[in-house]
């Protein structure tokens, strides 16, 4: 069996962000990052918006690498995919664009609400799933005292945990893709530490 191919990432600019700080763009890449390929008749329907501003909006996100026309879809029905299995970016690099610092700000909660709207989807289908999911998935909180450079150090570390079972349920039935969110942020906000300190 072969190692599967690491994961492909793209690091915005604050023109990708701009263009993807949008919540029809933003739910149409969220959408084919976790369902695989759809064509923008199959995105409307799901996301509840019509067909023409779910292509426009595609191309949108293209025009900055975020999703791409695989090149398989029949006559005009064009199938897209994410360009890529993540994007990222360091809220810092904008500071001083305030349109990019928006986009920052609006595209970080926008995180939040898709994060908590999957977590009552899970909590409303729960019933319905085996004893063993229910008990194995879940939420769960613990307090690091670190510096900021260790916390990215944990960040690191745990991303290659993730990595390493990325695939590891590949080809078994009993499988099932698993979406896992990592959030770190001080415990309490309102005592930031001196502006040069970042070991």
């Amino acid at each position: 069996m072969t190692d599967p191919a690491p994961p492909t990432g793209l690091r915005l600019d604050a023109t990708s962000l701009r263009v993807l700080a949008h919540p029809l763009r933003s739910r149409l890449l969220s959408r084919l990052r976790v369902d695989g390929p759809a064509t923008a008749t199959e995105l409307a329907g799901v996301l509840s918006t019509n067909t023409g501003a779910t292509s426009y909006h595609l191309r949108k996100l293209e025009s900055v690498g975020l999703v791409t026309d695989t090149g398989e879809g029949e006559g005009k029905r064009r199938l897209w995919r994410a360009s890529t299995d993540f994007h990222s970016f360091d809220p810092s690099d904008y500071r001083d664009d305030d349109e990019a610092a928006a986009a920052v700000g609006w595209l970080q909660r926008d995180y939040v609400r898709q994060m908590a709207s999957r977590a009552e989807g899970w909590f409303d289908a729960a019933d319905r799933w085996p004893d063993a999911w229910v008990d194995a998935a879940g939420y769960g909180d613990t307090h690091l005292t670190v510096t900021a450079a260790q916390l990215r150090q944990v960040s690191a570390e745990l991303f290659a945990v993730l990595e390493r079972w990325r695939t590891a349920g590949a080809g078994d039935p009993a499988a099932r893709r698993v979406l896992v969110s990592l959030v770190a942020q001080p415990a309490d906000v309102t005592d930031p530490p001196p502006a040069e300190v970042d070991r």
